[in-house]
């Protein structure tokens, strides 16, 4: 059954979203998009890298413009989302009559947990690496000045924590994917990536 949307069969939508790359269109219709998924934004004076751009949606960090793949096309080209369907269907010869196969959605799903994954992993690594940046900090500054002195906190926490962040930081750079979504997972779990940001901006380093 052909449901509509103001008119208009929603396959068209349906098979757009689901047989056109967000990131191939942008960077079909000329947006220079980096390794890490970040390109100038095409919906403001952009001058560094604000758009972030995966496989099934955009975010741009200044601007906040987001969406799909149609949402992207219709703000680029400036048309209303039927229209904006319809080009990408032209464009990367989608049939707006043949829905997706089991096989499409399945593999739609799979590149998706990917990304997801590729996407905590360099979040894991960006707050671990300040995080690790800090207790290097942490340990020169606050080193005890003789063998009496009570040592203080932010010490103690380089001393212990400082070898068990760079070990994380050894398997996300070097370890199999399997390694990898372990610890994603372990810092992910119980807010405990959330801490480590805390730690890093000062607000637990009193």
């Amino acid at each position: 059954m052909n449901l509509f949307y103001g008119g208009y069969s929603m396959n068209l939508f349906q098979n757009v979203k689901y047989g056109v790359n967000c990131r191939e269109a942008a960077e079909r219709y000329g947006v220079s998009i980096n390794r890490q998924g970040k390109a100038l934004c095409p919906f403001h004076n952009d001058r560094h890298p604000s758009l972030y751009v995966a496989d099934d949606h955009f975010y741009c960090f200044a601007c906040g413009a987001h969406g799909d793949v149609i949402d992207f096309a219709a703000n680029f080209f400036d048309l209303p989302l039927y229209e904006a369907a319809q080009r990408l269907a032209a464009d990367f010869g989608v049939d707006a009559n043949q829905p997706p196969t089991k096989e499409v959605l399945e593999k739609r799903r799979q590149k998706a947990e990917a990304q997801q994954l590729m996407e905590n992993e360099r979040l894991c690594v960006s707050v671990l690496s300040d995080y690790a940046r800090v207790l290097r900090s942490w340990k020169m500054q606050y080193a005890l000045q003789s063998p009496a002195e009570a040592p203080d906190e932010r010490f103690e926490e380089a001393c212990h924590k400082l070898d068990e962040a760079e070990y994380y930081l050894d398997i996300l750079a070097f370890g199999d994917s399997y390694e990898r979504a372990e610890v994603v997972n372990y810092l992910l779990v119980d807010g405990r990536l959330d801490k480590l940001k805390e730690k890093i901006n000062g607000r637990d380093a009193a």
